[in-house]
């Protein structure tokens, strides 16, 4: 069994997201890491191989991005990739979730995996949708938000997170997968396997490497045209009352909460 793990390279979380006025897209030029979301992936696949229901021959990191990426990889490998494969041209620069799944799809489909694992989200855009666009070009089945995944006999067991509850969904392999934060406890590196990551197999790849059709992919390619942003209005400052005299405290609060016919 094959697992292919899609990883992406996003700003660090303490980096303040802003939009690059000249292109329209989102300033990467700070602190960049391994998106979290897709840690969870990572550990997903690890405690599938662990697990013993089935021999995973191999755990393959895929991403897609700028030279900067590969320390993305490099980090998946560290916490248990076997090798990575690194799609990067400046053809895809640009490119927005439908173009972004087209190329991945086209370069997870040379790996001819059993199983596609990702992240419920990317801490970046936060789209949600990129295993579905993925999967649909793979033209297989696909499910998000799964918090629990059992491998036997060619399927998945999977219970996924809805708005009621839970679903209970049983699909056959290949498949697709987008993994909740809630369904394992990422484990961290050993400092030998983050020394020995850079040591592991990297494959760079580029467009025409894999197959991709560059009218579908890049700025040009892609289906969502960026507007004009603006920062959002500052909200007013909130009101403190220091209680020195607790009813007279009270007697404030409610005449604010009566103006505003909260009461």
């Amino acid at each position: 069994m094959k697992i292919c793990v899609l990883v992406k390279e996003v700003p660090d979380a303490a980096v303040e997201k802003r939009i690059d006025s000249s292109t329209r897209r989102l300033d990467r030029s700070g602190e960049k890491n391994l998106n979290p979301y897709d840690t969870h992936a990572i550990e997903a696949a690890m405690q599938i191989r662990e697990g013993g229901a089935v021999e995973v021959d191999e755990i393959v990191a895929v991403t897609m991005g700028p030279e900067s990426a590969v320390r993305a990889l490099h980090k998946a490998v560290s916490l248990g990739a076997d090798r990575s494969v690194h799609l990067s041209d400046d053809a895809l620069a640009g490119s927005d979730v439908a173009a972004t799944g087209y190329a991945l799809a086209k370069a997870v489909e040379k790996e001819s995996p059993d199983l596609v694992l990702l992240g419920q989200q990317s801490d970046d855009g936060e789209c949600y949708t990129i295993g579905a666009v993925v999967a649909d070009h793979l033209r297989m089945p696909s499910l998000t938000q799964v918090i629990k995944m059992d491998v036997s006999d060619g399927a998945l067991r999977c219970e996924r997170q809805a708005e009621y509850g839970y679903d209970t969904v049983q699909v056959r392999m290949p498949a697709v997968i987008s993994v909740g934060d809630a369904i394992n406890e990422p484990r961290y590196p050993s400092l030998k396997a983050i020394m020995g990551a850079r040591k592991k197999p990297l494959e760079k790849v580029a467009a025409g490497d894999v197959g991709i059709d560059g009218g579908l992919v890049g700025q040009e390619g892609s289906r969502v045209q960026c507007g004009d942003f603006h920062a959002p209005e500052a909200k007013p400052p909130g009101r403190i009352i220091e209680d020195e005299d607790t009813n007279e405290t009270v007697e404030q609060i409610v005449a604010w909460l009566e103006e505003r016919k909260l009461i």
